[in-house]
């Protein structure tokens, strides 16, 4: 396969489709060349797999000569040549991956410029001015990126000279000056490179493409691909294309320009442009532009011709298309377009409004996966309380949402104060590449130039991060700034709003945005296509995050965790009584608190998730976390002495210690050597499901043993259960409605995993607690590895991901679809769900349902965003059966059923395997383990299951089928298999 393409290459399918080969900027500069027919200067791409290949040693042995042909062809169709002294041909050499990464890269313009080439480039143009003006931003750029020259050097004399000139802008600059400043540059380069600048065009050439190669693996290129999960190993492809010049003269001009509005969506022309100035003045923000519809007053021909372009370019690819333009002496030529990134509400809107557009057409499905999980968070982002708030000073608003932090003027000093934990809000003149990991630690970014299209509005409004540019009255000094006589020093506090471009002196308190009306539709459409396939919960530990979860569109509860209801101040001097306690009595009266105290939480709870079901993980931690710390006590025995009751606590603590504690006593271990703990609790959360049911109301309870590691265990946890259930029906007395409970575990450790056939013959459902399952997966300490060193695992390539923000699809993943896959092997209408962190990741999510999850829980703000992820991940699946291969035969394959099943989708393999496994079992690993005391016949307790009718309990278990076999030889195991 070659490695060099001209973009009039015919492919054998649309170029816009092979983005992974010629890169997104390469595919559609292809496109608009071979498929549209736009007027695109002509060109070629070298692959992303030839940088692949370059990263990996050296060049490929063939990609010179590729190069050099492909050159040979472009020079032949533009009729001149690279570096000729009478009539030369000047190239740009542009980055462009896979997935667009705007400024991360670098590029070279006017290429093929040296001391002979610059003055035919003169005579031809009869333009003197402009010809050293060109040689002059060349030798700079050239120098910067491909020579490692500090750009400093060459920003001091620039400005020195527009000084001595009176120049106010680069276009002012005289011939004169700017032929001697070409000199002085290339002066610079001998003395910090001790070479003299090249002048043969193929040695620059070939130096340029290789310095984008080497920009892929740049420090702020990997910033921004570990920001945006973009994995490392892509690669760049490069462009080289023919210049056009929009700096010739007043009759030309550079514009970037968006076919609707990137930030509120609204249908319309959007952007910025220059007169007299090359691409890079515009998005690097060092003069202030002019608005795209200025370009009408201006250049009519050209601005009517351009919304010609925008309009067959959005039918083209049917969504909003990001451009860059240029015009010369007239003309105008298309350099690039793209899919254009967009705030989280233009996204919104965007989507809905364009399955109502008549050229568009787009399906709901299609909607739904144009929004991303990121793009709807932004909705959430707080604005202004309110009004009246002294303003001091207005830029635009180039990314929305508001943001409240102290001032900052440097990239490296805003990281470091939010290292210490400050809330920043970075000011510079403008942003560049830079500065990305200022602006990532940043709450909002604030600039002094710079239009709507520069590198920090685009930047900050892919990061969804408030900014606001072009703040001109702003004027930067040093580590201060000044407006009308006001000045604000690093470390002031300043409030900015990147919808309305307000910026104001001190802290003005934040209300969280309205989403708009579309957030609800897109929403709406995500759920229908997710219905029966992938439910989403949350975790939720008291009433209003409950509450919460419910009005962000919960299905239930996945995850409450008792413990944090033994942590308030009320109940940590309870909970110490229970643990210090010298007699049963003592700490069944502590229990009794407890009960009293949790039962109040479960109805909290219950209430808010009033029929949706909720699951409550009985207490996992160990219980030395509610004792006072070891070393702090055994410090103040040596030193000022302790009291009688610090003395107890102290020898509680060195009896509770456990040097890893992960690992130690803590979930049904705990229960094992305490188990009137976890009666307590399920005594407490009944009693809470039948004041609720008193009250009318529809409780569903899912009871959950953590840290189950054999099916031993959880029989043995099963029956602490049934009988405290069994104990408050008793109570209750004949005639009470008995609240549906379910009785699970959740899966945390590879052992549960591929044990999970066992373990579901004594378990109902399983959670996937995919922390735990990840620290013991990898032998991972979490708290120590990601400060210590993940950044290193990262920036190596030892890792593609941080596996505790997006799971580990090969391992911890394989975990999850084994346990899944076995699990029902042995009970088919299991449930299965994940209450890890990783259930509002969009990324994992995909992974949960290709493992057959039933549903996915997250924290309450995060319920909109696995709304979204979860019906994405189930049109993924649905793409993936479509377009399953046929069979070797030439015989095309039946689309495949969907990993994500239902309960009522099971296979009749998985039942007949179940009843098989379940036949062959004997009474005696039962019997051995202590697992079970009573035999079915005499379960009069037994907790009701899912499915049966709400008055009514499940009552002694009958074998069937090969189970009836054994029924008379064993007691029936509750992993019977239905039919």
């Amino acid at each position: 396969m070659p490695f060099v393409y001209d973009f009039d290459h015919k492919h054998r399918i649309p170029p816009m489709e092979l983005k992974d080969l010629l890169g997104g900027k390469g595919a559609n500069l292809a496109e608009m060349t071979s498929v549209l027919g736009l007027p695109v200067p002509h060109g070629f791409t070298i692959t992303t797999e030839a940088c692949r290949v370059a990263m990996a040693g050296s060049w490929p042995s063939s990609l010179a000569g590729e190069i050099d042909r492909a050159l040979n062809r472009l020079q032949r169709k533009m009729g001149k040549r690279l570096g000729d002294p009478t009539d030369p041909l000047l190239v740009s050499v542009r980055s462009g991956a896979k997935f667009s990464m705007p400024g991360m890269m670098d590029t070279v313009l006017n290429l093929g410029l040296n001391d002979e080439s610059v003055q035919g480039l003169a005579r031809q143009t009869d333009d003197e001015r402009f010809a050293y003006d060109s040689y002059r931003r060349f030798v700079s750029m050239f120098g910067r990126i491909v020579l490692d020259v500090p750009g400093e050097a060459f920003d001091e004399l620039l400005e020195q000279v527009k000084e001595e000139t009176g120049a106010s802008s680069d276009a002012g600059i005289p011939t004169e000056a700017l032929q001697k400043l070409v000199e002085q540059y290339k002066a610079i380069v001998v003395r910090r490179t001790g070479k003299a600048f090249p002048q043969h065009p193929s040695e620059q050439l070939h130096a340029a493409v290789d310095a984008v190669f080497r920009s892929w693996n740049g420090p702020r290129a990997r910033a921004y691909r570990e920001h945006e999960r973009i994995p490392h190993d892509l690669g760049t492809a490069v462009n080289v294309q023919a210049m056009v010049f929009g700096n010739r003269d007043d009759n030309s001009g550079t514009g970037v320009g968006f076919t609707r509005d990137p930030a509120t969506g609204a249908q319309g022309e959007y952007g910025d442009f220059l007169v007299n100035a090359q691409g890079e003045d515009v998005v690097a923000g060092i003069r202030n532009t002019e608005p795209l519809s200025a370009l009408k007053k201006r250049f009519p021909a050209i601005h009517k011709e351009l919304l010609d372009v925008f309009a067959r370019l959005e039918a083209h690819y049917r969504d909003m298309c990001d451009t860059e333009f240029t015009i010369e002496q007239g003309k105008l030529w298309m350099l690039q377009t793209r899919v254009g990134k967009r705030t989280g509400r233009a996204a919104l809107r965007m989507a809905v409004e364009m399955t109502r557009d008549r050229v568009i057409r787009l399906s709901r499905e299609e909607a739904v996966q144009r929004v991303s999980g990121e793009q709807l968070e932004q909705m959430l982002h707080p604005q202004f309380a309110a009004g009246g708030h002294s303003v001091l000073t207005r830029g635009l608003g180039a990314s929305p949402g508001a943001a409240v932090g102290r001032a900052y003027f440097s990239a490296d000093d805003a990281a470091a104060a939010a290292g210490r934990g400050e809330s920043v809000i970075l000011v510079r003149t403008e942003t560049s590449p830079e500065d990305v990991h200022g602006m990532l630690a940043s709450a909002g970014v604030l600039t002094t130039r710079g239009g709507l299209v520069s590198h920090a509005a685009v930047v900050a409004r892919g990061w969804g991060k408030p900014a606001v540019v072009g703040a001109e009255k702003v004027r930067i000094s040093g580590r201060s700034f000044s407006v009308d006589g006001t000045t604000v020093s690093e470390g002031d506090w300043l409030s900015i709003d990147g919808t309305s471009g307000e910026v104001v002196l001190g802290r003005v308190e934040l209300s969280p945005a309205e989403p708009p009306h579309e957030f609800q539709v897109l929403l709406s459409w995500a759920d229908k296509i997710r219905k029966g396939r992938l439910g989403v919960r949350a975790n939720a530990d008291n009433g209003p995050d409950a509450d919460n979860a419910r009005r962000f569109g919960a299905e239930g509860i996945g995850l409450v965790r008792t413990e944090h209801m033994f942590l308030a101040e009320d109940r940590l001097p309870i909970v110490r009584r229970m643990i210090l306690a010298s007699s049963p009595a003592e700490e069944e009266a502590a229990l009794e608190e407890l009960l009293v105290a949790q039962r109040q939480d479960f109805v909290e709870i219950l209430r808010a998730m009033d029929g949706l079901p909720v699951t409550v993980r009985l207490l996992d931690p160990p219980l030395h976390e509610f004792l006072p710390d070891l070393s702090e006590l055994a410090i103040k025995e040596a030193t000022t002495g302790l009291s009688d009751e610090e003395k107890a606590l102290l020898a509680a603590a060195r009896e509770w210690h456990e040097f890893n504690p992960m690992l130690g006593t803590r979930g049904v271990r705990l229960g094992v050597l305490k188990p009137g703990l976890y009666a307590m609790q399920v005594r407490a959360l009944m009693e809470a499901a039948q004041a609720r049911v008193a009250a009318g109301g529809r409780p569903m309870v899912e009871i959950m043993i953590p840290l189950t590691v054999t099916r031993e265990e959880m029989a043995e946890a099963r029956r602490w259960v049934e009988q405290a259930v069994a104990e408050v029906r008793s109570a209750a007395g004949r005639g009470r409605s008995r609240t549906k409970v379910l009785i699970g575990t959740m899966i945390e450790t590879p052992r549960a995993a591929l044990r999970a056939d066992e373990i579901a013959e004594e378990a109902e459902f399983f959670s996937f607690g995919t922390n735990d399952l990840t620290q013991m997966t990898f032998g991972f300490s979490r708290d120590d590895v990601e400060g210590r060193m993940m950044a290193a695992y990262l920036d190596k390539g030892l890792l593609k991901r941080n596996p505790f923000e997006v799971v580990d699809a090969d391992g911890v993943g394989e975990l999850v679809r084994l346990g899944v896959q076995r699990g029902r092997a042995t009970r088919p209408d299991l449930k299965v769900g994940i209450c890890g962190e990783h259930g509002g990741d969009p990324e994992s999510i995909a992974v949960f349902a290709r493992a057959g999850l039933d549903y996915v829980s997250c924290s309450p703000f995060r319920v909109p965003v696995a709304r979204l992820a979860a019906a994405q991940a189930v049109l993924q699946l649905d793409a993936a059966a479509t377009a399953a291969p046929a069979k070797r035969n030439g015989a095309k394959t039946a689309p495949r059923k969907t990993a994500a099943r239902t309960a009522a989708a099971r296979t009749t393999a998985a039942r007949k395997t179940a009843a098989r496994k379940t036949a062959a079992r004997t009474s005696a690993a039962r019997k051995a383990s202590g697992a079970a005391t009573t035999a079915a016949g005499r379960r009069t307790g037994s907790v009701a299951r899912q499915g049966a009718g709400p008055d009514k309990a499940v009552g002694p278990r009958k074998a069937t089928g090969p189970r009836k076999a054994a029924a008379g030889k064993a007691p029936a195991r509750r992993g019977a298999a239905r039919r």
